[in-house]
């Protein structure tokens, strides 16, 4: 039980660090819950509440993507990345 705990707080300092540097990340997440959801929903045969689950879902996407374009627009200061 004690490494358990250990592992826990470990991954929780990792996750708020992840989440700190990566703002866009936690509306993904949310969207890929989300989609998950819907996949039940629609096997159970609650294709309406699904479709409006989607929906929400998709906005999600699409405020991360959002973020994370801002982010990296920032962190880089608007130069393209040599290679």
């Amino acid at each position: 039980m004690l490494r358990f705990k250990g592992t826990l707080r470990s991954f929780s300092v990792w996750a708020k660090r992840f989440f700190r540097v990566n703002p866009g990340a936690l509306p993904i997440v949310g969207f890929q819950v989300l989609l998950v959801a819907c996949a039940v929903m629609l096997v159970f045969g609650f294709s309406v509440l699904a479709e409006g689950v989607a929906v929400a879902a998709y906005f999600l996407l699409v405020a991360g993507v959002v973020l994370q374009l801002v982010c990296f627009v920032r962190g880089s200061g608007g130069e393209e990345v040599s290679g």
